[in-house]
């Protein structure tokens, strides 16, 4: 976790992601990674001259299906404000609508749940838990599933709404984050497309990038981010 941390922390000064005043709602999906940067963010909030206010917000697709009781209790233990926001969201996309590619529009709307939800509380800011893992796997969607050239970035601002979007984790490891998560009470997500998504797709081809060319995660992931290794054709 001290690694991670670091991490963490490293980002946030130097992207300015966090300032003084600011009410961070923390997306919480009861995962490994929304957990993980929930309480780093509350260390850091303890344990830095930053002065801001943190809550967690849930969106349960499944309209109360979800048991977020454990979550409920973490965050209880670590003193940070919960609130879980229900939503039909898997009756539309799978009942209703019948997607068979259903990962962006759910995507898509458990965003505008989680914004609206963050607005209600007084937030103007709302962090997200990718990683640097997801850095990647996002650019190798866009390109081989969108045919278009799209990175994650630390921060972005929502003109609709006037929320600020953070994402603390991008310096952060999916391995190191599995090892850290293992104290956290950690819920079975309950989509049907679970392990089945494009995601999931761009996972595979990475690990299978990363088997052929030793460190080929670690050069896309510096490729990416660093300012001065950019070469695209203009």
């Amino acid at each position: 976790m001290k690694k991670i941390l670091s991490q963490i922390r490293k980002l946030i000064f130097d992207q300015n992601l966090i300032e003084n005043g600011d009410k961070i709602a923390v997306g919480v999906s009861g995962g490994k990674d929304s957990l993980t940067l929930l309480f780093a963010l509350r260390q850091l909030q303890l344990f830095s001259n930053l002065k801001f206010e943190l809550v967690g917000i849930a969106i349960d697709l499944s309209n109360g299906k979800m048991d977020y009781s454990k979550i409920e209790d973490f965050c209880n233990q670590i003193g940070v404000e919960f609130k879980v926001e229900k939503s039909n969201v898997f009756e539309i996309i799978f009942d209703i609508r019948k997607e068979k590619n259903p990962c962006s529009l759910c995507a898509n709307m458990r965003r505008g749940l989680l914004n609206s939800a963050a607005k209600q509380m007084g937030c103007n800011k709302v962090a997200l838990a990718h990683h640097s893992d997801d850095l990647i796997e996002t650019f190798l969607m866009g390109m081989f599933f969108e045919g278009r050239l799209y990175v994650l970035q630390p921060k972005s601002y929502l003109s609709r709404t006037n929320l600020t979007v953070i994402r603390p984790m991008l310096l952060c490891e999916e391995s190191d984050i599995i090892v850290a998560a293992k104290k956290f009470p950690v819920i079975k997500n309950i989509c049907p497309k679970d392990h089945f998504s494009q995601r999931e797709k761009a996972k595979n081809i990475l690990k299978t990038l990363n088997e052929i060319y030793p460190n080929a995660k670690e050069k896309i992931f510096n490729a990416l981010t660093h300012p001065k290794r950019y070469n695209l054709w203009k």
